[in-house]
């Protein structure tokens, strides 16, 4: 697998695609299609890069949409995706997305893997929706968060499975990343202690 960092993207070339890596492609063409803006967070980046672990589950904050557009959206996923949280849109929206909860489709049939879909809720949700990264896997486009604040995210979240992924993350992009503003979030997360600690 080779990587590629270039201002307005990252290039993933002759990477032997995982079943969660097609999982994620299938997903995020049909958003992309949608022109529906997404940016995936948390644990599968670092799959995404190379780290061998597993993941049930992948994170994608979606902008916020009125129910009309989710409706069009339910109807167009529903002949090969179905909410394993509930099967009436009209509750996934309002009792759960507005609510600032998660829902999550999977494959018809299966639970795992998943897509947790979630609108923002925080101002650093909004933040990492605009600054959102364009990655090129084999030709395909998906969106992942900054690197600069999925490190401090993830030390934040402080788990070993998290610290790993950070550390992965940090020594990969080291030095492609703005690293003020990698500073500026690890302040933000009061996460420079661990990144001491574990990282640097």
């Amino acid at each position: 697998m080779d990587i590629e960092f270039l201002v307005d993207k990252i290039k993933i070339k002759n990477k032997e695609l995982l079943n969660l890596d097609k999982f994620v492609i299938d997903f995020t063409s049909i958003l992309n299609k949608d022109n529906i803006e997404y940016v995936i967070v948390s644990g599968y980046i670092s799959i995404l890069f190379g780290r061998n672990r597993q993941s049930e589950d992948i994170d994608i904050i979606i902008n916020k949409m009125d129910f009309k557009r989710f409706e069009k959206f339910w109807s167009k996923i529903d002949n090969k995706y179905e909410c394993i949280i509930t099967s009436n849109k009209k509750n996934a929206y309002e009792d759960y997305l507005l609510e600032h909860t998660a829902i999550r489709f999977a494959k018809k049939d299966t639970y795992i893997p998943n897509i947790e879909f979630k609108f923002p809720k925080l101002e650093v949700d909004q933040w990492t929706l605009k600054e959102r990264k364009k990655v090129m896997i084999n030709n395909h486009i998906m969106y992942i968060s900054p690197l600069e604040i999925q490190i401090p995210y993830k030390l934040f979240l402080g788990s070993e499975k998290d610290i790993e992924d950070a550390k992965f993350l940090y020594n990969l992009f080291k030095k492609n990343m703005d690293l003020e503003l990698f500073y500026e979030f690890n302040n933000k997360f009061k996460t420079q202690e661990l990144f001491d600690r574990y990282i640097k």
